[in-house]
């Protein structure tokens, strides 16, 4: 995925700081530590960004949220209804599952898009 550097669907999909794409925004990498799920870093260790420009910046990012989690629905609803050919109940509970299942990922997905709304790469930055 390094063909990606320098563009915010790298940062986005990685987790990583948004100015210099060097270090992962979250203590945890793993997702599904759900304690740790959105616990972050307070700053970039290379480039001393800080993640949390003000008190409750990310509560913009539950808005971003409810799109993401759309997306897995409406793409649970073509796999298991279109594809699978599977009636409404078995399409319904697909979607529930997929929701839930993914629920760690998709509040991390939401994180990373609203924080590289306000923030951009930085060359300069990731080589220092």
């Amino acid at each position: 995925m390094n063909f990606l550097k320098g563009t915010k669907i790298y940062s986005i999909l990685t987790g990583s700081c948004p100015v210099c794409h060097n270090e992962s925004m979250y203590q945890v990498a793993n997702p599904y530590k759900i304690g740790e799920t959105l616990k972050m870093n307070e700053r970039c260790s290379h480039c001393n960004t800080k993640y949390k420009i003000e008190p409750s910046f990310f509560y913009g990012a539950m808005y971003v949220s409810y799109a993401v989690g759309i997306a897995f629905a409406v793409a649970a609803f073509v796999i298991t209804n279109l594809v699978l050919k599977q009636g409404l109940l078995h399409t319904f509970i697909a979607i529930v599952l997929t929701l839930v299942v993914f629920l760690p990922v998709i509040l991390r997905l939401s994180r990373n898009i609203w924080i590289n709304i306000f923030m951009n790469y930085s060359k300069e930055k990731s080589l220092s």
